[in-house]
């Protein structure tokens, strides 16, 4: 995306966003905070000229939903729906990752992953450029990963539903764990279903560890939905409480000491229930628990709003907070690593002329250079020269090699986070490019203006969160005003 491109998906953002919520003018203005965002980060490296923020998050509310194989997500999906739309079966049925959006078209669509990846408006967007195994094959590789389907579902309007496939920790490719990362950071809701008529959930010690336990310290753990679903298999215990007893202590085991743990079944797939009480019993907790989901399920519009205002001051303040100190840290490590570099070779370069000096016993020669300097003569001062010229490029060339050097070791520092690997190194090569002198001390692009700029959308942005608190609650219980109004003049006529 060009810089011209880029520049009219965030006016065609902000004109989207405008005619959809009149009303609520917090998302509209959270784009031009973004812009503010953007230049910032391009001034230090982190972003591209063509690249902004925006593009980052899903501008739909999100919901996610992964969890084992034949664990009934698309059951459930469908159930949901009140359309057959998903495939379902005891094993796997489908090994892409499916993003459901609505459509005013009667019959349901299914479009290629392309469709996703060149859409900016979808969470997909780019992601071809971030997986090794689609970029070396081309764009057209994306097919393999992702499709599109669209439903004339009313309960998906304005909403993004995303089916994953079955999860297998131990089978599973790289790139789908990249996938499956990248939507549990944008999803404002995350469904995580489990198999109740699999009742050994210590054999599935990956799966929990990956689906659990590296969800539980993120500061959005609240948006996880843990879902033991099929419940009905275990009407025919003798104990089915056990059961979940033995699910709920694995989810511990996997660091899950807290949240909501969801019992649930369909009823049109369901184990005949022979007993009325234990039928009524199991029936009684699928619908409370079937309307806690739902219910969630509902309010993430109002959560998406909030999940971008939130965003917006993170990421400010992770650049002021902790880029910009990594970055410091990390230009110091290689201005230490080019001056004692420069010292060695520098030196090893000043013994070997000395030595070079006494093996050919030419002392005459350079007390005539140094005669010829006082006399303006051209040959001793091209010496000078030379001898300045080879020490800037050993010094120029150890620059070089030291970055290089550190840049490699950069994406094992950030881990899984590939995006924020690829941004840190870009700002790191612009503050280390042999344009900038060594002695310069702060990142490329980091000055007071910059800073003033951060505190600004910061600011901005417990401004739009405050706006969203004015709007959905009213702490002190005082009446609208447009009610008030209405009151006074029928007050007067009582009068």
């Amino acid at each position: 995306m060009s810089t011209t491109n880029i520049l009219k998906h965030l006016a065609n953002l902000e004109k989207h966003l405008a005619e959809e919520h009149p009303d609520n003018p917090v998302l509209t203005r959270a784009v031009h905070s973004f812009r503010k965002l953007d230049g910032v980060a391009q001034a230090l490296g982190l972003l591209d000229l063509n690249e902004s923020y925006a593009t980052y998050v899903t501008w739909w509310p999100m919901i996610a939903v992964l969890g084992t194989f034949s664990s009934g997500k698309s059951t459930f999906i469908n159930s949901y729906l009140n359309l057959p739309l998903q495939r379902t079966g005891n094993q796997a049925v489908d090994d892409k990752f499916t993003v459901i959006c609505y459509s005013r078209h009667d019959e349901v669509k299914t479009l290629p992953g392309v469709a996703l990846d060149a859409d900016p408006r979808f969470p997909f967007y780019q992601i071809s450029q971030n997986i090794d195994e689609i970029a070396e094959a081309g764009p057209q590789r994306i097919d393999a990963y992702i499709q599109l389907k669209t439903c004339p579902s009313e309960k998906i309007r304005g909403k993004i539903l995303i089916d994953s496939p079955g999860f297998d920790a131990d089978s599973q490719r790289t790139s789908t764990l990249r996938i499956t990362q990248h939507i549990i950071d944008l999803s404002d809701l995350v469904l995580v279903f489990f198999d109740a008529r699999h009742p050994e959930p210590g054999a599935m010690k990956d799966t929990l560890e990956y689906l659990v336990a590296s969800t539980i310290n993120r500061p959005d753990a609240n948006k996880f939905l843990y879902i033991l679903n099929q419940i009905d298999v275990t009407a025919k215990e003798d104990n089915p409480e056990e059961v979940i007893s033995a699910w709920q202590r694995s989810l511990a085991q996997g660091g899950l000491l807290a949240g909501r743990f969801y019992r649930i079944y369909d009823k049109n797939a369901a184990t005949p229930i022979e007993n009325p009480q234990i039928r009524e019993r199991f029936e009684q907790k699928r619908e409370e628990d079937l309307t806690d989901i739902t219910a969630r399920m509902q309010q993430i519009e109002i959560e998406r709003s909030y999940r971008i205002a939130a965003m917006l001051e993170q990421t400010a303040s992770n650049i002021e907070n902790q880029t910009i100190g990594k970055l410091e840290a990390t230009i110091d490590q290689w201005r230490s690593q080019v001056f004692t570099l420069d010292g060695i070779l520098i030196g090893l370069l000043t013994v070997l002329a000395g030595v070079g000096l006494t093996v050919t016993e030419s002392w005459h020669l350079a007390k005539e250079c140094i005669v010829g300097i006082s006399n303006g003569g051209v040959l001793p001062i091209m010496a000078v020269v030379l001898l300045f010229g080879v020490i800037g490029y050993i010094h120029f060339a150890v620059r070089k090699t030291a970055a290089r050097n550190i840049l490699k070791q950069i994406p094992k520092e950030f881990g899984h986070d590939h995006n924020a690997a690829r941004q840190f190194s870009r700002a790191f090569s612009k503050s280390t490019a042999g344009y900038r002198p060594i002695f310069l001390t702060g990142p490329a692009g980091w000055n007071m203006t910059n800073r003033r700029i951060l505190a600004e959308v910061k600011e901005e942005a417990n401004d739009y969160i405050q706006m969203l608190n004015d709007q959905f609650t009213d702490p002190s219980g005082h009446k609208e005003p447009e009610l008030e109004s209405e009151q006074k003049p029928l007050a007067a006529e009582q009068a």
